[in-house]
């Protein structure tokens, strides 16, 4: 896909080189520290194969956004990663993340910094990212107050970004969020490596095997995401059967974690801004019967008041959020 211009900044001005990636996608976009996106760029993930044969294009994704950016009179002063785990996130090491299964064991830090001397990188996982992204240009600039958010991705796979008291939480070990490894039914569709897991239920992949099935003389497990997805949007009676299952599902994790949590809001990307109450809608009911009815009166279900925003912006959180990197960013 060929590169879009999309705006402009003052001559000299720092911005953020951010990638987006994803199950199915990567974006590599340029931002501002006030979260506009000055140009975005789209390739195919291609998930399954080898990390060292699709990260040729990658870099050389990033190094045409920053000529056109230098072209602009413009300098990318750091380079930022929004990636879904699990990760050792400060170090940007990728252990075994479900949705990009040729991406284990990676180095994604050190194989940018490599590949980019002198530029700053900043890693973060991509449920953090996405809350963060909310908190603080999203929902959390719409709404006075707010201190508690959970934010979850939604795409390929499914991962959960907290904010706790105005602050991210990534936990002891960075897996803070992995909500798609819960275990919700002893059995059903295979993720996260188990089945029966919020993931297999409740995602993108989860979506294509319930719809496999449930429907097995129209979907299979090697369907796309995007036909399920697709069917779902022009209100197919199948398709909208599997999205109520799913959104069943959603509840019953949903309510979880509005009770160990006591959100204000929850907030969904990707999916559940394009699916909307074909997934929400099920869930209500089922945290209306789940959940403390107090948490549950508490907390907010919306989509991302990004939209379509949400995993570019995302994509500039992890420079964002560190101190140092914002510090530079703004000389």
């Amino acid at each position: 896909m060929a590169i879009m211009y999309m705006g402009s900044t003052q001559p000299g001005r720092r911005t953020i080189l951010g990638f987006d990636i994803g199950g199915t996608k990567t974006a590599c976009v340029e931002g501002m520290l006030d979260g506009r996106i000055l140009q975005r760029t789209e390739m195919e993930t291609r998930a399954a194969m080898p990390f060292v044969a699709t990260f040729p294009e990658i870099v050389g994704r990033a190094k045409a956004v920053m000529e056109e950016a230098a072209r602009s009179g413009r300098c990318v002063g750091a380079m930022s990663v929004s990636i879904g785990g699990p990760l050792r996130i400060d170090e940007g090491f990728l252990l075994n993340p479900p949705h990009l299964p040729g991406w284990h064991q990676v180095p994604l830090k050190a194989h940018l910094m490599d590949a980019f001397p002198g530029l700053p990188v900043a890693v973060e996982h991509d449920g953090n990212a996405g809350a963060l992204a909310e908190f603080h240009f999203g929902v959390g600039a719409k709404r006075q107050g707010l201190k508690h958010l959970v934010f979850l991705t939604f795409g390929t796979g499914i991962g959960a970004g907290f904010i706790v008291n105005g602050q991210i939480l990534r936990g002891a070990s960075d897996t803070a969020g992995e909500v798609g490894h819960w275990r919700l039914a002893e059995d059903g569709p295979p993720g996260f490596g188990k089945r029966g897991s919020w993931e297999s239920f409740a995602s993108g992949a989860g979506l294509v095997e319930l719809a496999a099935q449930m429907y097995p003389a129209r979907w299979s497990a090697a369907t796309p995401i995007r036909a399920v997805v697709e069917a779902m949007l022009r209100d197919d009676p199948d398709a909208l059967e599997v999205a109520k299952v799913a959104g069943h599902w959603m509840g019953r994790g949903l309510a979880l974690l509005i009770d160990a949590l006591n959100p204000q809001v929850i907030v969904f990307g990707s999916l559940g801004v394009a699916l909307g109450e074909r997934i929400l809608g099920p869930a209500r009911e089922v945290i209306a019967e789940e959940a403390l009815p107090q948490a549950a009166a508490a907390c907010d279900l919306t989509a991302s008041v990004l939209g379509e925003r949400i995993g570019d912006v995302a994509a500039l959180m992890a420079a964002l959020s560190d101190s140092g990197l914002r510090r530079w960013l703004e000389e």
